[in-house]
């Protein structure tokens, strides 16, 4: 059972209320200071999620498992608009989740809900996007994230090459690019597959 109330999870915001909070914040209509250099990089951030939004596809055995699920679901993803992974993966997540209206899906900013994202660390840190997935009486199904196993050894790999933060990380979004959501696809399905979270 998760430690959190229901009503806490259910109170996070719809992906429609996240990108109205993101826009606005790139349209400098919210009260927070934003440097020029993290305005620059929501406004790269907002472009990655609206074109992962308009190009990805879910595969058809992902698509066929979460259309059978025939209790109601509880998706949380813990992130922020300024997370790059979760520009590439989250809208993704998303038209996964619209597939099947027997899913809830909310959206918590990881910095505002710390003592929910610390409950769910990987390897220690803090990092998102991170799914976590409830059945209706608050039982944990499963996790997922913070990125495909894929991308987590390319930036192994880069690192113990030497490169610089700037240059995995500018590796890691051609990754995305060139995948174009292949792994989150397998990765879901698999998870569905062998746990039977449909039942």
């Amino acid at each position: 059972m998760t430690p959190f109330p229901k009503e806490r999870i259910l109170s996070g915001l719809t992906y429609d209320a996240f990108l109205d909070r993101f826009d606005k914040q790139v349209q400098g209509e919210t009260p927070e200071t934003v440097t020029p250099e993290r305005l620059e990089l929501l406004k790269l951030n907002l472009h990655r999620s609206k074109r992962v939004a308009r190009t990805t596809k879910i595969s058809e055995d992902l698509q066929k498992l979460v259309e059978a699920i025939n209790a109601p679901q509880i998706w949380l993803v813990l992130t922020e608009d300024w997370c790059g992974d979760s520009a590439q993966i989250l809208p993704q997540i998303v038209r996964v989740a619209e597939l099947n209206n027997n899913i809830t899906l909310r959206i918590l900013p990881r910095d505002e809900n710390l003592d929910i994202m610390d409950a769910y660390l990987t390897d220690g840190n803090r990092a998102i996007p991170k799914l976590i997935v409830y059945n209706n009486d608050g039982e944990e199904l499963f996790t997922w994230g913070p990125r495909p196993i894929a991308a987590v050894e390319l930036i192994k790999a880069e690192k113990e090459s030497g490169k610089s933060k700037e240059e995995w990380q500018k590796d890691l979004h051609l990754w995305y690019a060139k995948n174009r959501g292949e792994e989150v696809n397998t990765e879901l399905t698999r998870i569905f597959s062998e746990l039977n979270v449909v039942a």
